[in-house]
């Protein structure tokens, strides 16, 4: 028997989400005022019923249903197993969707996601079975969180033979468990609406990707649409290069004298460059996690190696998702260190300057670092937060 559950997330809420704390609370009244077992006598045989007669006016009949169906039957449950598995889920998900959207924003991409995963499934299923549920809103919620921050780690608990617990990217737990297994292969659970499932899939991962695109969401270096972005860039340049294009053709050439390294240091040299390699494999398939664990091991060997830009932007970025808050500050200054034109510079700063504030108690670096990205940040929340951290400090 193999069962996984994912039980945490690593990405810690700077603000209370108070609109997922509201639907939850808005949830668990509404069951609790329709629930009501009971067994009737119908057509001669015993029939076990969950909810109250007046609820059948307000579940999804996928046959003939009314518009106001494809909202209410979201906050029908069939059960308290049904309620308190779409509550959990919806708690370890939707902080950080919701923090992200604002709370206004994620009230309408959830009552959204929720009419969206209703429409799908009558499309399919149009039989007169009533559909109820939050999972489909839940999909939607989930799948936002897949492009929000894919690169995040999941600690999944398991149970095979033994028992424990694992990390893994949401990426791919999200991508693959959740959505094409456990929706696509693995669909013998009776009673269970896939489609309505996978329906709010396709929907949050959809409308986050063009919020993304079109700049309606601010964007940060590691979420799906930056990955799908940099994969576009690497394709462009690996087509332009494999059609005969030279970047170094009508360069000087230089000599340079060569420099007679020890056997050691030949050995050394190599394993620097096997590990930059390992590292820049490992992001290029999206697993972050993993080169961050050989960038610090990098660092051990070398504390002066920088990476390519991009990449040391994202381990940086992981290193501090993942709670390492001293190597993602040094990470950081490596950055700014080294890539002194990079366009959103005063991101960076601003990153930093938090590190040491809140984290790394230096209130000397953080006030330098806020300063300086307080001069050229230009999108009113970042600048908002900046000002907030400078007052801490008089």
């Amino acid at each position: 028997m193999l069962f996984l559950m994912p039980i945490r997330t690593n990405v810690r809420d700077n603000k209370t989400p108070y609109a997922n704390y509201a639907l939850i609370a808005v949830n668990i009244i509404i069951f609790l005022l329709s629930y009501y077992p009971r067994t009737m006598i119908i057509s001669g045989q015993r029939v076990a019923m969950e909810l109250r007669p007046w609820v059948e006016m307000f579940q999804l009949n996928p046959a003939e249903p009314f518009l106001w169906q494809f909202v209410t039957y979201a906050f029908l449950h069939g059960g308290i197993a049904h309620l308190l598995g779409n509550m959990f889920f919806l708690y370890l998900f939707g902080g950080n969707v919701n923090n992200k959207l604002g709370n206004l924003g994620y009230l309408c991409f959830y009552l959204a996601g929720a009419v969206f995963s209703g429409f799908g499934h009558s499309l399919l299923h149009n039989l007169p079975i009533p559909l109820v549920g939050a999972s489909g809103a839940i999909a939607a919620v989930t799948a936002a969180y897949l492009v929000l921050f894919p690169q995040t780690l999941i600690t999944v608990f398991y149970w095979v033979i033994f028992i424990g617990t694992t990390e893994v990217p949401a990426m791919y737990f999200i991508g693959f468990k959740m959505i094409f297994w456990d929706n696509m292969i693995e669909r013998s659970t009776h009673n269970v609406a896939y489609d309505a499932h996978l329906s709010g899939y396709f929907f949050g991962i959809g409308v986050i990707l063009f919020l993304l695109s079109m700049g309606l969401i601010s964007k940060s270096s590691f979420d799906l649409w930056s990955m799908i972005k940099r994969w576009n860039q690497r394709r462009a340049y690996r087509g332009v290069v494999s059609n005969g294009y030279n970047p170094f053709k009508g360069t000087k050439t230089v000599k340079v004298k060569e420099h007679k390294m020890s056997p050691q240091q030949k050995r050394a040299m190599e394993k620097i460059q096997h590990i930059r390699s390992q590292i820049s494999q490992m992001i290029s398939s999206g697993n972050l996690a993993s080169a961050s664990e050989k960038y610090t091991e990098l660092i051990d060997l070398d504390d002066k190696q920088v990476l390519a830009k991009q990449n040391q932007l994202d381990i940086a970025n992981q290193l501090m998702s993942q709670g390492q808050w001293q190597q993602s500050a040094e990470a950081y200054e490596k950055f700014l260190g080294t890539y002194e034109k990079y366009e959103y510079r005063e991101q960076v700063q601003l990153m930093l300057g938090i590190l040491y504030s809140r984290y790394l108690d230096n209130a000397e670096l953080a006030v330098k670092y806020l300063k300086l990205a307080k001069e050229k940040l230009s999108d009113p929340s970042q600048l908002d937060m900046c000002k907030a951290e400078i007052s801490k400090f008089g």
